[in-house]
């Protein structure tokens, strides 16, 4: 509930201070003489966008602030914790929203001492403020802006049971996509992983193999000169191929057998000895030089060697750098394939909560269907009997709430799909079809009517919810025992919030204006209301008004002011609107009227 409205340098204002009431206050003022100030302030502090131009020319910057009483708006708390404002200080002192607009440069949004975005202005104001101008209830012709005005009407526990079913819907669906990514690349890894095992299985290296294949490819290449040097060396040690010749071999045995034939011990019998074992070394290399000379590998295919060590590069670059490690990568490799391999069941288990999470989703998305069904027909009722109050005879609103596609193919659909029939909203369409007289076709609201009757549409439409949520609530008295639900209607402790309306009057006179004014206070028994008004017959029903007056004059221009009246301030105010000027005949019909204008 707005408790004051503060403004400085907006337009020809110089400064303004109006503190509404508690129900309804009434603005009024000649045309022209600034009103829509007031409105442009409230639209500020609301979040709307702002323009230099809104600064009074002699000043730096213009500013608007509004104090609220939110002690009983739950929802406004909520935003308030979540946008990190200093509840304590809030709980203490109100909230004042404030906006400043310099005349040059950005404007700038304060909450209860802190900055923030314009965003989180409007998120708040939001909670707390519905203006109903000239163009601002054209926002009543979204149908986002439908559907969520019709739920204003619709039990909160069946608003939030939906809204936890769809969470739930969502974090099961999130959960299947995350396991369905993981196991999609789980399978490419298992089928990189089961290749590649493969490939190293029929290669069947071991260690050192292909150090193994490059010595013998070397031998294999020097295969002739390899020959030729063994054949020498063999001849030098068994003097093969030398005429009359001895081989070190020999020549060796000989020198140990002469020595041993002094039989003299030292150093005779030791040196021959020494001969000895060199002799049994040199017939140790002969015996091999004479089996490499046999050797059939030297006769091996170069090429299949080649392709072999080929083979083994090819496997070491991948998983290399040895041999060795190919080996460990691939034991490694067949335990991360097991683990792969046990993540079916988990899937199978993700998909049966997300689609057992479908069918509880749909299962309330379909109360709340009903519900919405309800409420529309309750609404409709109830505008359409308010409308011909309001000047409007013979217009009427319908509220259709279409339902979506529900088959079982249909709600199979991913939650992100904008095909199926769910959203977080539920499974309906809301449309609001005006028809402005009868016979005419009907079409969307806010394609028919004007400015002034969709204000008065608009006010049809919030006496309306407020019969409606009264309805409500005596059904949920008559059905339950909480008796701190009771305790709290019977000692007024409900939310208000603050309905301000422009135009509502707009080609309404006579009784039709006495009954305008009329249902603006019964809208104000619930809420607090807010009407600028050039209707006397509207004004006298306020518990407060607001008069903006004009003042020009040579030295400061024009200026706007706006004044508190009451008693016969308020009646000179009220005859000046009757007839144009004050008499003794209009403030007479003044003390009339006011005195009428009572519930």
């Amino acid at each position: 509930m707005l408790e004051e409205l503060e403004i400085r340098a907006l337009g020809p204002l110089e400064h303004a201070q109006v503190k509404p009431a508690v129900g309804m206050t009434a603005i009024t003022g000649e045309t022209g003489a600034g009103k829509s100030m007031l409105l442009n302030a409230l639209g500020l502090i609301s979040g709307k966008t702002s323009s230099p131009t809104m600064v009074k020319p002699d000043q730096a910057q213009a500013w608007a602030q509004g104090i609220f009483d939110i002690s009983a708006n739950t929802s406004v708390q909520s935003v308030l914790q979540e946008s990190g404002i200093d509840m304590d200080s809030v709980a203490a002192d109100g909230l004042f929203i404030s906006r400043t607009v310099p005349s040059h440069g950005r404007s700038r949004a304060v909450i209860n001492g802190r900055s923030v975005p314009r965003s989180v202005l409007a998120n708040v104001s939001s909670q707390l403020l519905t203006i109903h101008g000239q163009s601002d209830q054209l926002r009543i012709a979204q149908p986002s802006a439908q559907r969520d005005f019709l739920d204003n009407g619709i039990a909160p526990q069946i608003l939030e049971q939906y809204a936890q079913a769809w969470r739930d819907l969502t974090h099961a669906w999130q959960q299947l996509q995350r396991i369905q990514s993981a196991r999609s690349q789980a399978t490419a890894r298992a089928d990189y992983l089961r290749e590649s095992i493969e490939r190293i299985t029929r290669a069947q290296p071991h260690t050192g193999e292909d150090e193994e294949l490059r010595s013998l490819r070397s031998r294999i290449e020097h295969a002739a000169d390899i020959a030729r040097a063994v054949q020498a060396a063999l001849a030098a040690l068994d003097g093969a191929g030398f005429d009359d010749a001895e081989g070190a071999r020999s020549l060796v045995d000989h020198a140990a057998d002469t020595l041993q034939a002094l039989h003299i011990t030292q150093p005779f019998e030791q040196l021959a000895e020494r001969l000895q074992s060199v002799g049994s070394e040199l017939s140790d290399i002969t015996y091999t030089l004479s089996s490499l000379q046999e050797s059939e590998e030297t006769s091996q295919d170069l090429d299949s060697v080649n392709a072999r060590i080929h083979e083994l590069d090819e496997l070491t670059r991948r998983w290399g750098p040895t041999l060795a490690d190919v080996l460990a990568w691939k034991e490694k490799a067949q335990f991360e394939l097991e683990d792969l391999d046990d993540s079916p069941e988990r899937v199978a288990a993700l998909q049966a909560q997300y689609e057992a999470a479908q069918q509880v989703a749909l299962q309330y998305a379909q109360q709340l269907h009903e519900a919405r069904v309800q409420v529309a027909q309750q609404l409709s009722t109830h505008v359409n009997q308010e409308l011909a109050a309001l000047a409007m005879q013979g217009a009427s609103l319908s509220i259709e709430v279409h339902e979506r596609n529900t088959s079982p193919a249909k709600a199979q659909i991913h939650v992100q799909d904008d095909a199926q029939p769910l959203d977080s909203n539920g499974i309906d369409d809301v449309e609001f079809v005006f028809k402005p007289f009868p016979g005419a076709p009907g079409m969307a609201m806010g394609q028919h009517a004007s400015g002034g009757e969709l204000s008065r549409l608009m006010l049809a439409l919030e006496l309306a919810a407020v019969q409606v949520r009264a309805e409500s609530k005596d059904l949920q008295s008559d059905k339950s025992d909480n008796q701190d639900m009771l305790d709290n209607a019977q000692h007024g402790e409900r939310e208000r919030l603050t309905f301000v309306f422009d135009e509502v009057d707009a080609g309404v006179g006579g009784r039709a204006a006495v009954e305008l004014g009329k249902r603006l206070a019964l809208l104000a028994q619930d809420q607090q209301v807010i009407v600028v008004t050039h209707l006397p017959q509207v004004a006298a029903w306020a518990d407060r008004q607001y008069v903006v007056q004009k003042n020009v004059s040579e030295t400061s221009g024009a200026t706007t002011t706006v004044q508190f009246v009451e008693q016969q301030q308020r009646e000179e105010e009220i005859a000046r609107m009757l007839d144009g000027g004050i008499s003794e005949s209009s403030l007479h019909h003044a003390r009339e009227l006011l005195a009428q204008c009572t519930l």
